[in-house]
């Protein structure tokens, strides 16, 4: 079996309530529930939540909410594969056999099937541990800078006079999808290691969102996008 595990804890802080706060005409949420469903890749598609709200939106749009995040798993220090473990842990003791799970944040409005299937396919295909979504940095990160005081310094200065197109490209967590065999998670392996095969999701397709003004921004790229017929979540 092959499910999808979106978490939606409902203490966010900088955003109250994130996971279902209104995205271009839906809670945001509902985007991720609603390409999983059409991926038509997993058995189950489930949101864990400690938070009724969340579990009621959540129920609205498609998802399964089979059971309450334990408040041991809810608070701003518990990581994603806990949380994933718990979700195949609950699946097993209720007499479901777990072979691949598939965590979606629920705040990946952009993502889009064909990725998540190409994560899956990579995954059966190298037998790796998991596979996830990665994207470049804009810039060069060996020319980054640091700020001391009022003065400006880079933090390499032996590359200050290296031509951009001579680095090494740089790449990052995408923070849309990690596709993993369910004994990986079980396990707690690492995800960043060579256990990992990357999917490669163009820059306009990424937007961490943690701030009001990442919001912002996402909702503007999200609406271009739509409007000039350049995205296709399906």
């Amino acid at each position: 079996m092959k499910i999808c595990v979106i978490p939606a804890r409902g203490g966010s802080k900088r955003i109250p309530m994130k996971n279902i706060q209104d995205f271009c005409g839906k809670p945001i949420i509902a985007w991720s529930i609603d390409t999983a469903l059409k991926s038509n890749l997993f058995d189950k598609v489930v949101v864990t939540t400690d938070n009724a709200e969340i579990a009621s939106v959540a129920k609205k749009y498609g998802a399964e909410v089979p059971f309450v995040r334990p408040a041991d798993l809810s608070d701003d220090f518990s990581g994603t594969n806990a949380v994933v473990k718990h979700a195949i842990q609950w699946f097993i003791s209720n007499g479901m056999n777990i072979d691949y799970a598939c965590c979606l944040y629920a705040t990946a409005p952009f993502v889009c099937s064909k990725y998540l299937e190409e994560g899956y396919r990579k995954l059966i295909r190298t037998q790796k541990s998991f596979a996830f979504s990665v994207t470049t940095f804009p810039f060069p990160i060996k020319r980054a800078l640091r700020i001391k005081g009022d003065c400006v310094e880079p933090i390499w200065p032996e590359n200050t006079m290296a031509r951009s197109q001579d680095f090494e490209e740089a790449y990052h967590d995408a923070g849309q999808f990690y596709w993993g065999k369910a004994n990986a998670f079980l396990d707690n392996k690492v995800l960043f290691s060579n256990k990992s095969i990357p999917v490669i999701i163009p820059r306009y397709l990424v937007q961490d969102i943690d701030s009001v003004e990442d919001w912002k921004r996402a909702e503007l790229m999200f609406s271009a996008l739509i409007a000039r017929n350049e995205f296709q979540h399906f």
